[in-house]
């Protein structure tokens, strides 16, 4: 007999949290998927997949080539930390901030680059003026 494995992810999908429920048997992993709603606490999540696991409808089985999971904790930690940073971490209202932040940061340098680029032309106006007066004077 193969081994057998599960995988629960949870994650943000506009506008409610689904859980992604993956099963591998025999080199054949099945998925279903559920929406929860409002964040699940992990005792919510818990309970769901106690009470309703075996009612799960999986989709038809898909080959996959199963690797052996590392069990270093460090490198678990690291590749952890790069899904985290791949869909990002926060709240949605933290998220609109972040983004509102990033807006602003384009608006101030577009207006710093064309004050810098508006003193350029006024600096070069007054160079060209000083020209045409000492070209007058004589």
């Amino acid at each position: 007999m193969r081994d057998s494995y599960g995988k629960l992810t949870v994650y943000f999908e506009d506008p409610f949290w689904v859980g992604i429920f993956e099963k591998i048997e025999e080199e054949k992993m099945t998925v279903s998927k559920v929406t929860f709603g409002a964040e699940p606490k992990d005792y919510e999540v818990w309970d769901f997949v106690l009470k309703n696991y075996s009612h799960l409808k999986f989709s038809p089985p898909v080959e996959v080539k199963v690797k052996k999971e590392a069990s270093n904790p460090k490198r678990i930690q690291r590749e952890a930390r790069r899904q985290a940073q791949k869909q990002g971490i926060g709240t949605k209202s933290q998220q609109a901030l972040q983004l509102q932040r990033e807006e602003n940061k384009l608006e101030r340098k577009t207006i710093s680059r064309e004050q810098k680029e508006a003193e350029k032309q006024r600096q070069f106006d007054l160079k060209q003026q000083k020209k045409k007066e000492k070209h007058k004077g004589r």
